[in-house]
């Protein structure tokens, strides 16, 4: 997720070719991955621009998606499309409830420990199967457990800050 426009959200990515009549395969940020289909309308980050894209057709395959775009043909139309990342409005989201946040809008917090010393800044998160986990980025990368309530102590969206009970050695 290196695109940054807090307008829309980064849901997925273009991954390969499917078949030979156009269609592509996508890797969704999605859980499960076929919500991603009920999003509407697509926008297909190329070079930074934000091009919306309606889908003709989409199903699960296999373990992620596979989808149509109208004039997307054979192959090669599709070849163009692969790489590039898929983003939605960010509207098309329900609001979160309190002390719950969407993990694109946790990217790009600074952490800092609470005696005030800054560990970087989150990078992506990741599913461990027993808690999610923040990977940070600063001197050195960190994997920090995302638990509200004893290790992450206050996200602050709008000053762009998250306070966490972390050991700056760790």
């Amino acid at each position: 997720m290196c695109i940054s426009d807090n307008r829309y959200v980064t849901v997925g990515r273009i991954v390969g070719v499917f078949g030979v009549r156009g269609w592509v395969k996508v890797l969704s940020y999605t859980s499960p991955s076929d919500n991603l289909l009920n999003y509407h309308p697509w926008f297909i980050i190329e070079s930074g621009i934000f091009q919306e894209r309606e889908l003709q057709a989409g199903q699960s395959h296999a373990k992620g998606l596979v989808v149509l775009f109208p004039g997307c043909v054979d192959p090669a139309s599709a070849r163009l499309l692969v790489g590039h990342e898929v983003a939605v409005r960010r509207e098309v989201f329900p609001a979160p409830e309190e002390g719950e946040y969407y993990w694109a809008d946790l990217i790009d917090l600074r952490v800092i420990t609470l005696q005030g010393i800054e560990l970087g800044k989150v990078a992506r998160l990741m599913e461990t199967g027993a808690n999610d986990v923040l990977v940070v980025h600063g001197e050195r990368e960190r994997l920090i457990p995302y638990l509200p309530g004893t290790v992450v102590h206050e996200v602050d969206l709008v000053c762009g800050r998250m306070m966490v009970d972390w050991d700056p050695e760790f």
